[in-house]
């Protein structure tokens, strides 16, 4: 049964017609493309780094909003609220990452009488603060890991719980995520060191160096439950997703459903999940994570308050849209469809296609894209033109790969053959390290557990040294094969210019003022 809140009324419908989507890159795109389809106009903010972005021409309105990094342009609450107040936009979308999960974006939008399509300030100031959603967790009855996450943040006293929780133990920043200002301790005398240098990695991500400390379930699965809920007091979920294919805690692969999730164990996490959204009046879409051990006993970890980047698998295996049901649960309807409605069909795995040296510890790349050419049989999520330039300002996820199969199996056969087909040359990237996890015994038994890369690294970058040895050659003809063509059809053009007695017109550099709208005919 669909769960509803107690004491849930009707309210009434909001209505838009005009979407900001304050984000970049392929969550734009991705975002973009559903608004349209649902006949909503579109507007695209932008930093001067991403004035030829993909995701600007593809709009029907386009900002700059400020200058290349975050700070100045992305993150600037301000210029976005004066961008949807200057183009009508009666509606943001924000993405993931950026200001998706920032309690004051939201709260801004309702001051200003715009639609936020995610839940409210309130929501996601309970579950943003680790220790505070846990709290709230256990208070609902959702399973969490032993710990602590007290007020008293004194070095003796988390000493004395880290003690009582025993080792080996985690110690993560309340205030972050992504990794950050968190630090795997395996024994008593390391603790003082690490904390340390916890608290001093949280300080200058976010301003903000508490921490709370959990119990280290040795070699879990990484299993986290979408769920939707409406403002009418109903909730459901759309399955799991295995996300345990992970790099120092930022995710490789993810697929759905997990290889060792089955139907008992999937009704028990969803309905756990629902009751959690029902218990803080969560409206939107929304991901609970969780650790799942060895003995299929599963932990509260965190709640992301927004579509996560590998909701694409979910939409392949329930044949849902997640965008549009977040925008019509944001517009005031109802959900529309129950529990029992939900469908699985098959089987769907996602990889994280990132500008980065593997062989170099996976340190970011930034440069010119000199060829990217997608594979047509698989689904691909990007933001990149022909001419485009991987900017060293944002994160290095360039797109995301995703295949369906009748079985597992299937799909990551698929996947593999997708990513060899994907044409990515310019940038490095870690193209030939996924094929490498895709494709290692391991993963393909569906064994891996959130410790697969940090075992099997030298054995991976191995396979990836090959693969990208074996590619070279192919790489300098396919660049060289598309930088004639290139110039080729330069110099056609240039003549076809002499003969018509015309020159080509010299493209304005000067910038216009930052927020100047520009419409797209």
């Amino acid at each position: 049964m669909t769960g509803r809140a107690k004491g849930a009324t009707m309210t009434q419908a909001t209505t838009f017609t005009k979407l900001l989507v304050a984000n970049r890159g392929e969550i734009a795109m991705r975002v973009m493309r559903t608004a349209r389809a649902m006949g909503y106009a579109t507007v695209a903010v932008h930093s001067t780094a991403d004035a030829e972005a993909l995701h600007v021409a593809a709009a029907d309105e386009a900002v700059c909003i400020g200058e290349a990094r975050p700070g100045e342009s992305y993150l600037r609450i301000g210029r976005i609220i004066e961008a949807a107040r200057g183009t009508g936009a009666d509606a943001i979308h924000p993405g993931y990452g950026f200001l998706s999960e920032n309690e004051d974006f939201a709260q801004a939008c309702a001051d200003a009488g715009i639609v936020f399509v995610g839940p409210s300030a309130r929501a996601i100031r309970a579950m943003g603060h680790k220790a505070e959603a846990k709290r709230l967790m256990r208070d609902a009855g959702v399973p969490c890991i032993p710990g602590y996450q007290g007020a008293d943040q004194g070095d003796a006293r988390l000493f004395d719980e880290a003690r009582r929780a025993g080792f080996p133990l985690m110690i993560k920043a309340t205030a972050g995520g992504g990794g950050r200002g968190m630090r795997l301790v395996e024994r008593a005398e390391d603790f003082a060191a690490q904390l340390a240098s916890a608290r001093s990695e949280a300080r200058s991500a976010f301003g903000d160096d508490e921490v709370l400390l959990e119990r280290a379930i040795v070699e879990p699965r990484h299993v986290e439950i979408q769920i939707v809920a409406d403002r009418h007091g109903h909730a459901i979920h759309l399955g799991e997703r295995d996300c345990s294919v992970q790099r120092r805690h930022q995710k490789v692969v993810e697929e759905s459903p997990s290889p060792v999730v089955d139907a008992a164990l999937r009704e028990r996490m969803g309905a756990v999940a629902v009751k959690a959204a029902l218990a803080i009046g969560y409206e939107g879409a929304g991901t609970l994570e969780f650790l799942l051990d060895r003995d299929g006993n599963f932990y509260f970890m965190e709640m992301n308050t927004r579509l996560q980047v590998e909701h694409p698998v979910t939409e392949a295996v329930t044949g849902l849209d997640l965008v549009e049901l977040q925008l019509r649960v944001a517009a005031g309807e109802p959900l529309p469809l129950t529990q029992q409605q939900v469908r699985f069909r098959g089987h769907a795995i996602e990889v994280r296609l990132c500008a980065e040296d593997a062989d170099a510890g996976f340190v970011p790349q930034s440069g010119h894209m000199g060829l990217w050419r997608p594979s047509p049989h698989v689904r691909v999520e990007h933001g990149l033109n022909r001419r485009s330039d991987v900017s060293p300002y944002y994160d290095s996820m360039v797109a995301k790969v995703i295949a369906h199969g009748t079985d597992r199996d299937d799909a990551r056969r698929r996947l593999l053959h997708g990513l060899a087909d994907t044409v990515a040359l310019g940038v490095k990237t870690n193209q030939a390290f996924l094929a490498a996890c895709l494709a290692h015994p391991e993963f393909a038994a569906g064994a891996a557990t959130t410790a697969f890369i940090g075992r099997h690294q030298p054995a991976l970058l191995a396979t990836n040294a090959q693969l990208s040895h074996e590619a070279l050659a192919l790489a300098a003809a396919l660049l060289g094969h598309a930088l004639d063509l290139r110039r080729l059809a330069a110099d056609r053009r240039h003549a076809r210019l002499r003969r018509e007695g015309r020159t080509r017109p010299a493209r304005a550099l000067a910038a216009g003022p930052l927020l100047g709208v520009r419409a797209h005919g």
